[in-house]
């Protein structure tokens, strides 16, 4: 590596990285205790902002008014191209989709009013269906993605990522072949919400510092469930006694997956090639005569001095939570109501279920049959294993699906449908594919532990 000046380090350079930094990992990172339950500040604001909102407007009103402002902009650009638009990265990057894309948004505009006015068959607006998407998750997902959008900046745009990447690539590049700056991203998802891994992911992609593959290995490895997601899981089979044990099993099951995943299909065929071809990536090597933590608040401190302008980052922080708004929404919308009407209407999963029925068999899980039900059900909605089994007599089953619905990741009610919504290059085939690796590689691991504890 050619040499690198080493520059002056004044006490007020390393405050424009360390006030923003510190700021965004006490919103996004830090949990509490509030009600007698752990959060974290962001679900706080989003839920206090979501509140008032209400008291004005209803949510579900403000989703489809984004909905529909998304396919008329995909459209229009489609037919005519206006100047408007093209001249315009943010609106021309919403506009610019493939027919697939459009197709798909429309039909999340159509699923959206259905379930709104309460039109065509049930199955689409139910509460376990369309109804679950549009106001349980969609409704939540709009405030957070809005204080997200404003808050993840903090941790992309002031020099922590840069700072913290030197230390971590020495760990992350040899045992995941991931930037160092991606262990930030897991921490998001495992300590607030899946969700704003994802988000932190894409951004980072759009931005030029993750490779096309590593992006992909991210963002369906590393953007786990929430700490809070797990206890309502466990709470669903009446086994909140056993987190310890439970969030122990499901990190190490996690881990061996992440290790394993990266190497074979489908994110192996994932190529190294950046976004656009533009590359932002920092080069890993310390240059010479520096420390890492040298290097590291160098880094840090010129990444924070680009973006101090008030302006600057009310810009990124919108166009953020325009490309959440208008960009994913209409693709949760439609992916997500789907998935949960095979799941609801059809033995699709159930019948994708049986071929696990010998494996569990094999490793002696009690009550195999109804175990073997929940195996693939996850992919719809990853609480809907939990809720079955809770008719699950058996307490070590009862456990071992609890952990399996976790440690899949990737549900088309939430995850799943975020990915496929963003620019990440990750297809439902792949998504698909990889939640039937996770399973069959974190099955044996979680069996083999929940024999030691029951």
């Amino acid at each position: 590596m050619e040499n690198v000046k080493k520059e002056k380090m004044t006490t007020g350079r390393i405050m424009k990285f360390l006030i923003p930094s510190i700021i965004g990992v006490l919103l996004l990172m830090v949990p509490f205790k509030k009600d007698g339950a752990s959060t974290i500040m962001v679900s706080v604001i989003s839920k206090g902002i979501n509140k008032g909102i209400e008291s004005v407007v209803p949510i579900y009103v403000l989703v489809l008014i984004c909905i529909v402002i998304s396919c008329a902009l995909a459209i229009i650009y489609k037919l005519a191209k206006p100047a408007w638009i093209e001249n315009n990265e943010l609106l021309k990057e919403i506009s610019d989709i493939s027919n697939f894309w459009l197709f798909a948004r429309l039909v999340g505009l159509c699923i959206g009013f259905m379930t709104a006015f309460e039109v065509g068959p049930e199955i689409i607006y139910s509460g376990d269906t369309g109804g679950l998407i549009l106001y349980d998750l969609i409704c939540g997902l709009f405030t957070i993605f809005l204080v997200a959008g404003f808050i993840l900046p903090f941790l992309t745009e002031f020099g922590l990522l840069e700072f913290l990447g030197v230390f971590l690539t020495t760990f992350m590049r040899p045992v995941f072949n991931l930037p160092g700056r991606s262990a930030i991203d897991c921490v998001a998802s495992w300590i607030g919400d899946g969700t704003i891994g994802v988000a932190l992911t894409n951004k980072q992609y759009e931005d030029g510092y993750y490779t096309a593959r590593e992006a992909a290995v991210i963002a369906t490895t590393f953007s786990a469930v929430s700490i809070t997601f797990c206890l309502v899981v466990l709470e669903n089979v009446s086994m909140t006694d056993y987190f310890g044990q439970f969030y122990f099993i499901v990190a190490l099951s996690g881990v061996i997956a992440a290790l394993i995943l990266p190497r074979i299909y489908p994110l192996s065929s994932k190529k190294d090639e950046y976004n656009n071809g533009v590359r932002k990536a920092i080069p890993e090597a310390i240059p010479a005569g520096f420390t890492k933590s040298e290097w590291g608040l160098q880094l840090a401190v010129k990444k924070a001095e680009e973006n101090v302008g008030v302006g600057q980052y009310l810009k990124s922080g919108a166009r953020t939570v325009l490309g959440l708004w208008l960009g994913v929404i209409p693709i949760i919308m439609a992916a997500g109501t789907l998935a949960l009407v095979v799941s609801v209407a059809t033995p699709f999963f159930d019948i994708m279920g049986k071929p696990f029925l010998p494996i569990l068999k094999l490793l002696q899980v009690p009550e195999a049959e109804a175990a073997s039900g929940t195996m693939v059900v996850g992919f719809a909605d990853m609480v809907v294993p939990s809720i079955l089994a809770a008719e699950i007599a058996n307490p070590m089953t009862k456990f071992i699906v609890a952990a399996v619905s976790v440690t899949q990741l990737i549900y088309m009610s939430e995850t799943g449908a975020v990915i496929l919504g963003t620019n990440l290059p990750v297809t439902l085939l792949d998504l698909f594919i990889l939640f039937l690796e996770r399973t069959l590689i974190t099955l044996p691991i979680i069996v083999l532990f929940a024999h030691m504890i029951f």
